[in-house]
């Protein structure tokens, strides 16, 4: 059992009249020069950078509506993968994937010649490695304003003494729209997103609870952002949320996952690695770990003690949906996903179902199953909390 490697672009038709429009782009060239022109309603502003491992150009825009057809910008030449989208309210990322590493020898907006509006054009050339490497290091950009590494000197918002923090992480968003239904095409981003609204209703209402959401609106988190959001917050508990697809269409139920260096089975393995690539889709150059957190003994004993909260989370929730709604075999996996990093804080990944499979497809866009499956959540949650309730906790 593996994971589909292909991932739905984010495409975004229709716009507020604040954003720009661009209304058609063409690509040409081969494995030595590129060429790539996106026709926009009104001049753009851009900031090109360059990152190694895979090796990209991220060129950064203003908010934009993407309103050409998909095809006209199919990977092509010097590029392997592009992906476009929005980034939040106020940008929009181009990502280009190189197959070799490649620099921009042009990067200039022009009107058309026509006066229909602005023209970017992008030349890419091919570069020798050495080359490439010279480009990331030597620009002034160090990924650091979007990206934070998670560590245990993030600081970390007080909560009162009686609240509980549950941090609902809604998956991918923006730029990154994750899997893609097999029927009706509907969007992993859009889904986690509406369920993650309706979790976070049902735990308003709950005494001693305060539910916080790491994106609210369809915009684009670093997987290294989303856990410092919630570490900020003083998060008690993450719950990440998603709804992947499988090769195997006849694959369906709900999955919770704990981190783990090892996964427990392909599939797992598989599915971290695919959730772990919306860094690179979004743009984002990868965190490393630090050798003195390697080293680091309390943090390592910090780390073990929070991997069992999450295994005792991952059990209530196995054990709130059994026999009420539909669930993988071995239901409670593991593996390395780095949306689970946090040292410090207890957190699963949901899978709520796949969407490659047209029964589960049909449920996770049923608001009635949604709500269902949300109430069974909060009584997940509540299982989880009934042993720091009873020690006074």
């Amino acid at each position: 059992m593996s994971v589909v490697p292909d991932i739905a672009r984010a495409v975004t038709a229709v716009a507020p009249s604040d954003r720009l429009v661009a209304f058609g782009a063409r690509i040409a060239g081969d494995e030595a020069r590129t060429r790539i022109v996106l026709d926009f309603d009104r001049p753009p502003t851009i900031e090109t950078r360059y990152i190694a491992n895979p090796d990209r150009i991220v060129v950064d825009l203003p908010a934009t509506a993407f309103a050409f057809a998909e095809a006209d910008l199919k990977a092509t030449g010097l590029f392997s993968d592009i992906r476009y989208g929005s980034m939040d309210a106020a940008s929009a990322r181009l990502v280009l994937t190189a197959a070799r590493p490649a620099r921009l020898v042009t990067a200039d907006v022009k009107p058309n010649e026509n006066g229909d509006g602005y023209r970017l054009v992008l030349d890419a050339e091919l570069v020798p490695e050495q080359d490439f490497a010279a480009l990331v290091s030597g620009q002034a950009w160090s990924g650091q304003s979007s990206d934070a590494a998670v560590t245990d000197a993030v600081p970390v918002a007080a909560a009162a003494a009686d609240e509980f923090v549950i941090a609902i992480d809604a998956g991918h968003g923006g730029i990154d729209a994750g899997a893609t239904g097999a029927s009706t095409k509907a969007s992993e981003k859009d889904i986690t997103l509406a369920f993650a609204k309706i979790l976070n209703e049902k735990l308003k209402g709950l005494p001693g609870i305060r539910a916080v959401m790491t994106r609210d609106t369809d915009k684009f988190l670093s997987l290294s952002e989303r856990v410092l959001i919630a570490r900020q917050k003083g998060a008690d508990l993450l719950i990440s949320l998603h709804a992947d697809t499988l090769r195997q269409a006849d694959i369906r139920g709900a999955t919770v996952y704990t981190i783990s260096d090892k996964a427990s089975d392909h599939m797992a393995a598989q599915l971290a690695e695919r959730e772990n690539f919306s860094d690179t889709i979004g743009g984002v150059e990868l965190p490393t770990e630090t050798e003195a957190e390697v080293g680091d003994i309390l943090l390592d004993l910090t780390r073990r003690e929070t991997q069992a909260f999450s295994i005792a989370m991952a059990q209530a929730v196995v054990g709130s949906f059994d026999g009420q709604i539909s669930l993988i075999n071995n239901p409670h996996r593991h593996a390395g996903f780095r949306v689970l990093q946090a040292p410090d804080v207890p957190s699963v990944l949901l899978e709520l179902g796949f969407l490659s499979n047209k029964d589960d497809e049909k449920l996770l866009l049923d608001p009635v199953w949604r709500e269902k499956v949300a109430g069974l959540l909060v009584d997940a949650i509540k299982r989880y909390r009934q042993p720091d309730l009873a020690n006074g906790g």
